[in-house]
């Protein structure tokens, strides 16, 4: 698979089989995405990778915190601004609702759509599960290292017929993982990736991308 189609294919996925995911593989890919760029070589990520009984554990666990109506712990970092302006709340609206069109749960279904969000937590079946974790010392810059890393990640993913979902859901439950993951003081959770074999039995729906001359101005001859 060459890099434009890894790019053109890569999608977050939420249906996975559970067919295991070797880890040699895993190894290999995040040994190959540890070449990602980032300012000064300061590599400011730290993943874990779940599998088997911590993974069971830890669905078990948050499970069981959406059960008692937990909404979550203090959060530590703002996944979006406030106020979102055109064009950018148009975009999370549109694949918002073409993602719940895909499943046919309709607007008002408020209670159907909880059901859904709440498959975040489950990794959408996914047999691996990455947690990836920033110094909370590091600056806006660092992370967007912490992108360009995953990014890498998700498309050497491609490259070995696997699919992955990044998750900042998982932000919302951050004690629950480092009850699991045991991570040094100082570290946020950025994000979960669920990882695995896609189920292509599960509806999904690919949402658009702006066309190019709204993000992209060329000047020159």
């Amino acid at each position: 698979m060459d890099v434009y189609e890894a790019v053109a294919s890569r999608r977050a996925v939420r249906g996975f089989t559970g067919e295991p995911v070797p880890r040699e593989l895993l190894e290999r890919v995040l040994g190959a995405a540890a070449r990602s760029p980032s300012g000064g070589n300061l590599q400011p990520w730290y993943s874990y990778v779940l599998t088997g009984s911590p993974l069971a554990q830890l669905k078990k666990r948050t499970a069981a915190r959406l059960a008692a109506g937990d909404t979550g712990d203090e959060r530590e970092y703002q996944m979006y601004p406030d106020v979102l302006e055109s064009p950018y709340r148009e975009r999370r609206f549109a694949a918002a609702e073409r993602r719940y069109a895909a499943l046919g749960i309709p607007r008002e279904d408020t209670e159907a759509r909880r059901r859904s969000a709440a498959a975040n937590w489950q990794c959408f079946g996914a047999p691996a599960a990455l947690f990836c974790y920033i110094d909370r010392t590091m600056g806006s810059s660092q992370w967007a290292d912490l992108g360009m890393y995953l990014q890498t990640v998700m498309l050497l993913l491609r490259a070995e017929g696997l699919h992955s979902c990044p998750q900042m859901a998982w932000s919302v439950y951050h004690a629950t993982v480092a009850e699991i993951v045991s991570p040094p003081e100082g570290l946020i959770l950025f994000c979960g990736l669920s990882i695995g074999y896609e189920d292509t039995a599960v509806t999904a729906a690919r949402t658009d991308r702006a066309p190019l001359a709204e993000t992209v101005t060329f000047l020159g001859d």
